[in-house]
């Protein structure tokens, strides 16, 4: 955290609007909130990922949308945001709502936050589904410490280079995938993780066909092979395993290469013991013990 923030500007007089990001059902409409279902039918602004989406949600709903529909999406967030924020600051309430989910996760939405935080508007949400959160509970995984990492690059060397930087990362993992995609995901996954890593693909939550795969790398990919896999996926994909702390013997080389780069032998000895989870006191007698 910064010791000393840039000032944000302060909120516009009451006359200002405001923007709420209104989460939307992921398959299931019986999902949609009651607040959801009012904003939908008393904002002055809905701005829609997809407004073919939005009005079928709303039909299914039984919602007369009373303000203007308008569309934003990937392709035009970066031109209509300053537009948007404008109405915002005459008086106007924005709703935002993408295809399913939350705004601004995987989906658009950021723009307009960022914009607004810059310019002191006010900005709120209506919680509700969350295809994250719904497949890391339903994964059987860990869930106290997770992290979402959205797409994989479509290509092979770029995915690659990605899931190189996750080697080491020991929270559980949440991605999305299409499902054409998903057999070359999970080969990926093995040759940077091995057939072992403990994993689930979930598909279609909350809809009909709701199904939760779980099992090793290697055992899903042998099913992605086999089976026209169809519909929405999260992959869940299990931290990596904590290392054996070893001897002290074992990491004197770390602290050496610390001290070379100019750190003090005792909190190079402090880091590293904390880091492989060796006592400090063992790990200085044998920095010692071997010059």
């Amino acid at each position: 955290m910064d010791q000393n923030p840039s000032p944000r500007p302060a909120p516009e007089p009451s006359t200002t609007g405001r923007i709420v990001l209104a989460a939307t059902p992921i398959g299931n409409t019986g999902d949609a909130s009651a607040r959801l279902v009012e904003l939908l039918g008393t904002a002055d602004i809905v701005a829609a990922e997809d407004t073919r989406r939005l009005h079928r949600l709303v039909q299914s709903l039984g919602v007369t949308v009373a303000g203007r529909v308008i569309s934003y999406h990937e392709h035009n967030e970066a031109s209509r945001t300053a537009e948007l924020l404008e109405q915002v600051r005459a008086g106007s309430t924005l709703v935002m709502v993408t295809d399913a989910g939350m705004p601004s996760v995987s989906d658009p939405g950021f723009r307009l936050v960022e914009g607004a935080i810059a310019a002191g508007l006010p900005v709120t949400a209506v919680p509700g589904p969350s295809a994250v959160l719904t497949a890391l509970a339903l994964s059987g995984l860990p869930t106290d410490r997770f992290c979402f990492e959205g797409f994989l690059p479509r290509k092979a060397g770029e995915r690659a280079s990605r899931l190189s930087d996750l080697a080491g990362e020991r929270r559980t993992m949440v991605f999305f995938e299409a499902p054409h995609r998903l057999e070359a995901m999970l080969r990926a996954l093995r040759e940077r993780f091995g057939p072992d890593r403990p994993i689930a693909v979930c598909r279609e939550l909350t809809k009909t066909y709701e199904e939760v795969i779980r099992g090793t790398v290697g055992e899903l990919l042998r099913w992605a092979e086999t089976t026209e896999v169809r519909g929405e996926i999260a992959v869940v994909l299990g931290g990596a395993p904590e290392q054996a702390a070893g001897t002290p013997e074992d990491h004197v080389a770390a602290v050496t290469e610390l001290v070379a780069q100019g750190i003090r032998l005792k909190e190079a000895v402090a880091a590293v013991a904390e880091d492989v989870r060796v006592s400090k006191r063992e790990l200085y007698a044998a920095v010692l013990a071997a010059r």
